[in-house]
């Protein structure tokens, strides 16, 4: 069984404008690395070779980003710069990617749908390309580990007290199965303050079967006046009782969103004091300021 990665890229990013009105927001850089190699790297960490990226006509930049450069390879090599060659050349080859058009209309669960053409009849991860978890071990490890130990569709999941979080994420209830994994029998999308089934919010990863996609189908075909979502279709899946779904709290982890201005600035802060080359002087810097 080859697990692929599904990362959805299409959106306009318009949290971002005007910076994103020309650059994918998955291209924004946290410090010297863009989004969207954080989270390639560390699906990279679970063995996932094949990497499929859902994509529209403005994301020309992520397909550069991860492909050869040969003439920018001569120029580090004319002037000697060997270790940002390296790095450079790491970058191409650390999966096969795969990229396909978005076709169908706006909301998450269209790409999804998209992807399955390619990812055969074999499980396969999804993450969005604006956060990511890191943890130990790797979150797509994680999701692995827990559809081999229970089958059925795995939710990647943190707990949270901010009311805030209430109008963002999705939250999920059900039975308990074992410590950090519930079957779930009840999830909401955005269920706003005071109304949340528990305090355990689906975030950054998730484990599908092929089971999901007639689902997906009857959630983009009866989209009524909203954009279709993923969790129309996990509900329809519920609902239906054939395919078990649980969420899984990520262990030993740290979440980011670097979808809004407050996560992305708090990603950049802790990814800055951890760079080898800048964090003494950046921690010195952010002392004066505080």
């Amino acid at each position: 069984m080859a697990i692929k990665a599904v990362i959805p890229v299409a959106g306009f990013g318009t949290r971002f404008l005007p910076q994103t009105k020309a650059m994918p927001k998955e291209m924004l850089p946290i410090v010297d690395k863009p989004i969207i190699q954080i989270i390639v790297e560390e699906l990279v960490k679970s063995k996932i070779k094949d990497i499929i990226l859902v994509t529209g006509w403005h994301k020309r930049a992520i397909e550069d980003h991860f492909d050869t450069h040969p003439e920018l390879e001569a120029q580090l090599e004319v002037n000697g710069k060997h270790d940002l060659l390296e790095e450079i050349r790491r970058i191409t080859s650390l999966a096969n990617f795969i990229y396909v058009r978005q076709k169908g209309p706006y909301g998450n669960a269209t790409p999804i749908l998209n992807s399955m053409q390619v990812t055969d009849d074999d499980p396969f991860i999804v993450c969005w390309g604006d956060e990511f978890i890191l943890s130990d071990p790797p979150m797509a490890t994680q999701l692995i580990n827990a559809h081999q130990k229970y089958g059925g569709m795995i939710l990647g999941a943190i707990r949270t007290e901010n009311p805030n979080d209430r109008k963002r994420f999705g939250f999920a209830t059900g039975k308990k199965v074992e410590e950090g994994i519930i079957e779930v029998k009840e999830i909401i999308e955005k269920p706003g303050v005071g109304r949340a089934p528990s305090n355990l919010a689906t975030v950054a990863g998730f484990l599908f079967t092929k089971d999901i996609k007639p689902h997906l189908e009857k959630a983009v075909k009866e989209i009524n006046d909203r954009e279709p979502n993923y969790i129309d279709a996990l509900r329809s899946v519920i609902k239906g009782g054939k395919t078990d779904v649980f969420a899984l709290e990520f262990k030993n982890s740290k979440y980011y969103d670097t979808g809004s201005k407050l996560g992305y600035l708090e990603a950049v802060v802790d990814f800055g004091l951890q760079h080898k080359e800048i964090k003494n002087e950046f921690e010195k810097f952010l002392k004066t300021k505080i």
